[in-house]
């Protein structure tokens, strides 16, 4: 596999880990790194186990297991390390936010579209119902809130119509990124179309 990907962020971890010693962060980052080594030399998701990732992160089996309950739930934290935090929208000016948010969301279907490496993961992820559900709550949802708030306080500040549903506004500003990121890989996501887009839907959503 080919595409340059950024420096994993800390793993999650799974949910509700019993109590014991305290995670190593190096041991964490190692067996994450281990597992894109091997995704970037070819090996294919289904091949990997977790007995093969512990002897090539030069861990025990147990370390690896005490971090992740199975190779599902190493590969959604292995997914996030490869996602960007989302920028902090500023809150001065609607529109300068919605600009940041869809920003981040292009330049995100931007990396995707030249990473082998993140389309591996991300259709591996997606194709697992609990897995994709896991990141939706935690990952997807804590962003669509985000341009949730940023949208009501523009209904707040006269800025947008109240009369809207701010989710159909969301899915408005989203879509057009999702829909040439996932049905036209062809299209263009040059620079500039995050500000055309946000323009675009709120020259026709103003009071």
């Amino acid at each position: 596999m080919t595409g340059a990907r950024p420096g994993p962020r800390p793993p999650a971890g799974p949910p509700g880990r019993p109590p014991g010693r305290p995670r190593s962060a190096a041991a964490d980052t190692a067996i994450i790194e281990t597992v894109l080594r091997l995704l970037e030399e070819g090996v294919g998701i289904g091949e990997l186990s977790m007995e093969r990732i512990a002897r090539e992160a030069g861990v025990g089996k147990a370390t690896v297991y005490r971090r992740w309950r199975g190779k599902e739930a190493l590969i959604l934290d292995v997914m996030r390390s490869l996602d960007e935090p989302s920028p902090e929208p500023a809150g001065v000016s609607v529109r300068d936010d919605l600009v940041t948010i869809v920003e981040f969301i292009r330049r995100r279907a931007l990396a995707k579209r030249h990473s082998a490496l993140l389309r591996a993961v991300v259709a591996h992820v997606r194709a697992n119902s609990d897995l994709w559900r896991e990141y939706h709550e935690t990952v997807i949802q804590a962003r669509r809130e985000t341009l949730l708030a940023v949208l009501r306080r523009g209904m707040a500040t006269g800025e947008i119509r109240k009369d809207e549903d701010p989710e159909l506004l969301a899915e408005l500003f989203v879509s057009p990124i999702l829909a040439r990121s996932m049905l036209h890989e062809w299209k263009d996501l040059s620079e500039g179309l995050a500000e055309r887009i946000v323009d675009t839907v709120l020259e026709g959503v103003r009071p």
